[in-house]
């Protein structure tokens, strides 16, 4: 088995950003923006956020997002519990998995204060195709927080906003981070420019107010999200895992932290200059200094990219090289292990073929679900067809097991989307697959598999159906090719355990009469599917268990008054199509 072997492209994405001219672009607009409304270093007094919209652009549409600097910046979080009631604007973002998040308190402050205004531009611009939404500084959040509320918004085909931030703070905790990297389109659609020049980016990975001392780099309440292009006078790499980015941010302004008073080290950070000169230097320049021994690909790769930025890796022994490696490894195994039902719904096509061939075949043996239930005898060729259908049926098993644990973890919106695309494949497999389960279950002497049996997949296929367009009833001429409720053999077992306990005699006369009621509740249901032609015809084969329920039930029908299904099996059930 061949090992895998791991790159590391940051600083090839890096220099191919920094030359295509869509960071100078986007820094222009908001200069202008700082331009026309004079803000400066020295403006340190509320964190006022000024927007404009720049249309016809190169790169498309461009709404860009400004605000002054200021040292006097909360760093305080504020959870979406808390906002419940009050500003609950951003559940959106929270799944099933991250129920709760936390945002930086005065970026959703600004953000509400602008609100009608926002709603007006995601009203007019939220459709144009391309569209960039930049920021700076504490522009940058509100940029991120707009991006986030139209990728909500846009249907799962819609080309995506780009979001641009330049010397912007941390915004949201790990759940808000998680949640965000839970969805990679969302994810990929946000770049976060930082020099170490700036120092505005690391307000907010030193402790918050309120915390204890000890606080460490592993414990921070505000985590990174998204792709950030990390910029310092040597040159600049791209870093995407949130931990990794974390630590490299904290180490790339250290150096400079402690050499800057807290007045000035907020000085505004001008990023035209930054961009114009790492749009000038080769990338070239850092290879020569790479040490030729590291034969890992990947660890050579780091290495470079941390040097690249200026970041001392042999100090600390190297650790922060190897961690780096280790975490960009463990994330190329995450991403290439996302279960993508794209891939495999063709194979899953292939599985239901089988299934669909031994559902025809297997008539002779009393139809689909009494020959897989008894058929472990009889020629060679038998047995390897029924071990195929074993191994297609965990295959399928797997599969849509995964897919609902998917579309159950996303929020509503999200889910509801993926249910409406996969419901039909699902529902599908539900009758052709459950039915597999159901002999299994009762063939190990088991009872009650509806309510003790029954895999949570299928009862949220069921349910999803029920809610959905597809639940609606369908009014046919003909026989189902797969009986509709695929609990139905479920139903046809319990009834013949019944059967037995009024043919034994030996059960209290409560039992008895609880027993008949139960019967007759299923006829009527029998009934109602076949004359609604939701029972497939393969019911009726003459070794299928329905047919042993119904000689046995026949005995009691015939002993009781009106018994429309004994008519139907004494006269029509030949002619059932």
């Amino acid at each position: 088995m061949n090992q895998l072997c791991f790159f590391s492209s940051g600083l090839e994405l890096a220099y191919l950003i920094v030359t295509s001219d869509l960071l100078q672009r986007s820094w222009k607009e908001i200069s202008e923006i700082h331009k026309q409304n004079h803000i400066h270093i020295n403006d340190l007094t509320s964190p006022s956020v000024s927007y404009k919209v720049y249309e016809n652009r190169p790169n498309g549409t461009i709404i860009a997002f400004a605000s002054s600097n200021q040292d006097t910046v909360s760093r305080d979080l504020v959870s979406s519990e808390e906002l419940k009631g009050v500003f609950d604007f951003f559940d959106f973002v929270g799944t099933n998995v991250n129920r709760s998040f936390s945002v930086h308190k005065e970026a959703v402050t600004v953000f509400s204060s602008m609100l009608n205004e926002l709603t007006l531009l995601k009203a007019q611009y939220g459709n144009s195709n391309p569209l960039i939404i930049t920021g700076h500084a504490l522009g940058g959040s509100i940029a991120s927080l707009f991006t986030l509320w139209l990728l909500d918004s846009m249907s799962p085909y819609a080309k995506r906003p780009l979001c641009i931030t330049f010397g912007s703070p941390l915004l949201g905790d790990k759940s808000f981070q998680q949640a965000i990297s839970e969805r990679p389109s969302w994810n990929s659609s946000f770049l976060h420019v930082v020099s170490n020049q700036d120092l505005f980016p690391q307000l907010f990975i030193a402790p918050c107010n309120g915390v204890a001392d000890g606080f460490t780099s592993q414990t921070h309440l505000y985590k990174p999200f998204g792709t950030f292009l990390l910029c310092t006078e040597s040159g600049c790499a791209c870093f995407e895992e949130p931990e990794s980015t974390l630590e490299l941010l904290k180490a790339m302004g250290s150096k400079f932290v402690g050499n800057q008073n807290s007045q000035n080290s907020l000085r505004f950070t001008d990023y035209r200059e930054i961009l114009e000169n790492l749009k000038h230097r080769s990338i070239y320049k850092g290879i020569s200094q790479l040490d030729v021994s590291i034969m890992d690909p990947l660890l050579a790769g780091i290495t470079m990219e941390i040097t690249t930025i200026g970041v001392e890796t042999q100090g600390d022994g190297g650790s922060l090289t190897t961690h780096t490696a280790e975490r960009a490894k463990k994330s190329f195994i995450r991403k290439k292990n996302v279960f993508d039902p794209n891939k495999k719904l063709n194979d899953r096509k292939v599985d239901m073929a089988y299934l669909e061939w031994y559902k025809k075949v297997a008539e002779e043996e009393g139809g689909y679900y009494d020959s897989y239930k008894f058929g472990q005898s009889g020629s060679r060729d038998k047995i390897k067809s029924r071990e195929e259908i074993v191994k297609r049926h965990r295959i399928l098993t797997q599969y849509w097991k995964r897919m609902v644990a998917e579309a159950k973890k996303m929020p509503q919106k999200e889910g509801a989307s993926f249910r409406i695309r996969w419901l039909y494949g699902g529902t599908n497999c539900r009758r052709m697959v459950e039915p597999l389960d159901i002999a299994d279950y009762y063939k190990k002497g088991h009872r009650d598999y509806i309510t003790r049996g029954r895999p949570e997949h299928y009862i949220l296929l069921e349910q999803w159906l029920n809610e959905d367009m597809l639940g609606n009833a369908i009014e046919r001429n003909r026989a189902c090719s797969l009986t509709e409720d695929s609990c139905f053999w479920a139903h046809v077992e319990e009834a013949i355990i019944l059967c037995d306990i009024l043919k034994d005699g030996q059960s209290s006369p409560e039992d008895q009469r609880s027993s008949k009621e139960k019967l007759i509740r299923f006829e009527a249901f029998v009934m109602d599917m076949i004359k609604n032609y939701a029972v497939s015809r393969e019911i009726f084969l003459p070794q299928s268990s329905f047919m042993k329920w119904w000689e046995m039930y026949s005995i009691f029908a015939r002993q009781s008054v009106g018994s429309p299904l004994l008519d139907f099996m004494e006269e029509d059930y030949r002619n059932y199509a």
